[in-house]
């Protein structure tokens, strides 16, 4: 018998139009048009250096290190923490990040920026329904709006004060930033590109992002966003905690492997700017509020490094995804690619999901999203494509928000389809497009911005008449009235029959007979 003829593979380099990365047929852990090397694995230990050598052999703090650099240590946790939670970073620089010429206290910038979501705030609200946003404005072509006046704050809860809380942002840029760089005192940034590619500068080496991939910046490292060549203007999402770190899932019974893979996170090898004395800016956010440094030299001029307190960035497009191979409808913690810890060691602060393309086999089985009402808060966007929102309205761009507790579901035809009785067979679903979630176990408070500011929200539910697409077919069921009545006495008759056992003199007599 003759074998089939043979279907090769041809590669697929659209990374929105990919199945997953592997459709690429790369050999490169990056896109073709990342510019930058970078070290891989996630929760390592790193090092770099520009000139080989330049890192002291067997000790961190050297009396003279080489090159006549400085010493500088940075650090994200206690001193004394455990060592699965200490974290440091050592950098051999040109000049102390202490040689600045002073701070300017709460400078003036065009952003929005909220980080106190307690009820005492009155700028803040809690959302009565639903909410859904339209792409968000991008800046028009007479301003110059980099990342530091292109930030705005959505929403969120806690405050980073109290070192516990989460902030949901979005920023809109088309200007690079010019000698100055930004700082986050209060916690961690993880930056989702959606529209425009960033070339983010940190102090411990490059990163290239763009939409499809995430990109984390820790606490207290600073860094420098410009845009990437041949884009003029860029969009995106950035979630911020407080008091805590992103982490990996646990997999639990699913193995070794799977999600989100620990060697697909890059790190940024080390690198130092041409220009070391010029003029710059170091924009401080400090509970929520913007302070400069002003000083006479480059913040990137680290010739090495050390440490795990690092940037990196990871592709959703190499999402390892996990689903129900036989029946039912998996819970879409299957779909978290990093987690953030609470003080409650059994609710996570927040989880960061991936819902893109990926096969849906399960058999006998409603495979739809069912009605729910979870009680975390969930905050929904469209990276590209048609996204997993609950109206035409939902674009690339824009978001929608589900107040913890909220009832919702989706009221498409697909609903109606799937209820009849038919043979499941396995599909393909989510094809070329990307929609992430950033679910919460806190209830959320939202900006001035995110409800008047923007002028994109919509605050209202979702339009009554959609649900005629799913009437109550439970009355119309032949005889259920009937059926009911007969369910009551059954029941009835069943309830005397045990009320026997509750009354000694009559199982006695009973007993007798």
């Amino acid at each position: 018998m003759s074998l089939p003829p043979v279907q090769e593979r041809k590669p697929i380099k659209d990374l929105q139009k990919v199945f997953h990365y592997t459709d690429t047929m790369s050999r490169k852990p990056t896109r073709d048009n990342d510019p930058y090397e970078y070290q891989a694995g996630f929760g390592n230990r790193h090092q770099s250096e520009v000139i080989p050598g330049t890192l002291p052999a067997g000790q961190n703090n050297p009396q003279e290190p080489r090159f006549g650099l400085y010493t500088e240590g940075i650090t994200y946790s206690a001193f004394a923490a455990p060592r699965h939670a200490n974290f440091s970073t050592y950098m051999y620089r040109v000049r102390p990040a202490a040689a600045h010429n002073g701070y300017k206290a709460n400078i003036p910038h065009k952003s929005d920026i909220e980080n106190c979501f307690l009820t005492l705030n009155p700028k803040v609200a809690t959302l009565a329904e639903q909410g859904e946003w339209a792409p968000f404005p991008l800046p028009s072509d007479d301003q110059e709006i980099d990342f530091v006046d292109g930030l705005h704050t959505l929403g969120g809860s806690g405050d980073p004060n109290l070192r516990e809380g989460i902030a949901l942002y979005v920023y809109m840029i088309n200007s690079d930033m010019d000698h100055r760089a930004f700082c986050n005192t209060d916690g961690d940034f993880l930056i989702t590109a959606q529209l425009g590619n960033l070339d983010i500068q940190t102090e411990l080496g490059k990163i290239f992002l763009q939409p499809g991939e995430i990109c984390v910046i820790p606490r207290g490292l600073r860094f420098a966003i410009r845009l990437g060549p041949g884009h003029n203007v860029a969009r995106g999402y950035i979630t911020e905690i407080w008091g805590s770190r992103w982490e990996l899932p646990d997999l639990g019974p699913i193995g070794g492997h799977g999600l989100a893979n620990p060697r697909d996170f890059l790190h940024p090898v080390a690198f130092i700017d041409e220009n070391l004395h010029e003029d710059w800016a170091i924009v401080n956010k400090a509970n929520g509020l913007y302070h400069a440094i002003e000083q006479d030299h480059s913040p990137f001029d680290l010739v090495a490094w050390h440490g795990n307190v690092v940037p990196y960035k990871y592709d959703l497009t190499k999402f390892s995804s996990q689903n129900a191979t036989s029946i039912d409808h998996t819970d879409p913690s299957v779909n978290c690619v990093l987690t953030a810890a609470s003080r409650d060691p059994n609710t996570p602060l927040a989880d960061f999901l991936w819902f893109g393309p990926r096969w849906d086999v399960a058999s006998n089985t409603f495979r739809l999203p069912y009605f729910h009402r979870n009680s975390a808060t969930e905050f929904l966007a469209s990276l590209y494509g048609n996204g997993l929102g609950r109206s035409d309205d939902f674009l690339p761009g824009g978001g929608s928000v589900e107040i913890s507790h909220t009832p919702h579901g989706n009221f498409s035809e697909d609903y109606v389809y799937e209820m009849r009785n038919q043979v499941n067979e396995p599909r393909k679903i989510l094809e070329n497009q990307m929609t992430i979630m950033v679910e919460s176990s806190r209830s959320f408070l939202f900006t001035e911005y995110a409800r008047t500011g923007c002028g994109t929200f919509k605050d209202q539910g979702t339009d009554p008449k959609a649900w005629d697409a799913l009437p109550d077919k439970f009355s119309a069921y032949p005889n259920i009235q009937k059926i009911l009545q007969h369910a009551k006495e059954h029941k009835e008759a069943r309830r005397q029959q045990l009320e026997i056992f509750y009354d000694d003199d009559r199982l006695a007599e009973n007993a007798s007979e």
